[in-house]
């Protein structure tokens, strides 16, 4: 029964969120038509820097500080489990969470449908050329090695329910008093940024948290 509130709220929103999101920035937040009520169960996708929960019926993961969801779509990141999601233009996803392979979608699209479950989905012919184009770093796959994964941010373990942070100063204050990590990604440097403060203060160390 856990997941069940969370698969009716992803078909009930998804309509609601196709019609809204349209190209927003990415630090206006939006409803996805998606509820997780609880702290997932966050596991590291084989080979991979990148976490998503096994029992949870969504394209739901995490990596480099931020949780990422694919809805209609569309790509949404949050600094916390349940949101709230801003959206994403799909040239700033991250490569290691666009090269997830497909087996790790929970809630596959149709489009997915015939795609090598062991493969990365096939952004380029979803989205074209000029994703293609202005993508073209994911030529060098594995040419390098992987970072290490972000520490799981096992503080929010603590928030759910009515406890559950909505407001962003509340979030970020939260996060900055448990949570010592140095994104490397470009997109997770600008949403750890204090609203109004510049950027998170902190230890500097990776690898850090409160669990």
């Amino acid at each position: 029964m856990r997941y069940l509130l969370i698969v009716l709220s992803l078909f009930l929103g998804m309509a609601t969120s196709s019609c809204t999101t349209g190209h927003r920035p990415d630090n206006v937040s939006v409803s996805v038509g998606i509820n997780v009520p609880v702290f997932p169960r966050l596991v590291l996708v084989p080979g991979y820097p990148v976490y998503y929960d096994p029992a949870i019926s969504l394209n739901y993961f995490f990596y480099d500080g931020l949780y990422w969801v694919y809805v209609s779509d569309r790509w949404y990141a949050s600094s916390w489990y349940n949101g709230p999601w801003g959206y994403v233009e799909h040239y700033r996803v991250p490569l290691y969470v666009l090269r997830v392979p497909v087996r790790y979608y929970r809630q596959p699209p149709s489009y997915f449908r015939g795609w090598q479950a062991d493969k990365p989905p096939r952004w380029d012919e979803r989205w074209g050329r000029d994703w293609e184009r202005r993508h073209g770093e994911s030529e060098q796959w594995g040419k390098g090695k992987a970072p290490d994964p972000a520490p799981v941010p096992g503080y929010q373990r603590e928030y759910s329910g009515e406890r559950y942070p909505r407001e962003d100063e509340r979030q970020h204050s939260i996060r900055n008093e448990n949570y010592r990590y140095e994104p490397r990604e470009p997109i997770t440097q600008e949403r750890f940024k204090q609203p109004g403060r510049g950027r998170d203060k902190g230890n500097g160390g990776r690898g850090q948290d409160r669990r």
